[in-house]
């Protein structure tokens, strides 16, 4: 049989699970609603990167990345600061829409899928 594991397990959620070789992160928001889109953009990226590694994989091994942004128009500057952020030659499938938010003030959401290392 197939181990489960949950990290950072709440009433609602987990932040992450891993199953099968395989990394399922939750949606991933910023801290710090005050920033632009590229400020929070960051504070994501950074997030899954910090997820990822207590998971056992990284940005390199993406299989599936779904980014919800409060107003589409953000993409350019938003693209900016995933492009940098994004290891060349290892971009994943990806899909980018414009969604309503949990929370006021939330400008980006992102949920990952990655394999483990």
């Amino acid at each position: 049989m197939a181990t489960l594991q949950r990290f950072h397990v709440g009433p609602r959620l987990s932040e992450t699970a891993v199953h099968n070789g395989t990394v399922y992160l939750a949606g991933q928001v910023a801290d710090d609603l005050s920033q632009d889109i590229r400020g929070q953009t960051a504070q994501v990226l950074a997030m899954v990167d910090r997820l990822l590694a207590e998971a056992g994989s990284d940005k390199s091994r993406l299989l599936m990345v779904q980014i919800f942004l409060s107003d589409i128009t953000d993409i350019v500057a938003m693209n900016e600061v995933w492009d940098a952020w994004i290891p060349a030659g290892n971009t994943p499938p990806r899909a980018t829409v414009q969604a309503a938010m949990a929370k006021q003030g939330y400008k980006i959401e992102i949920v990952v899928t990655a394999a483990v290392a």
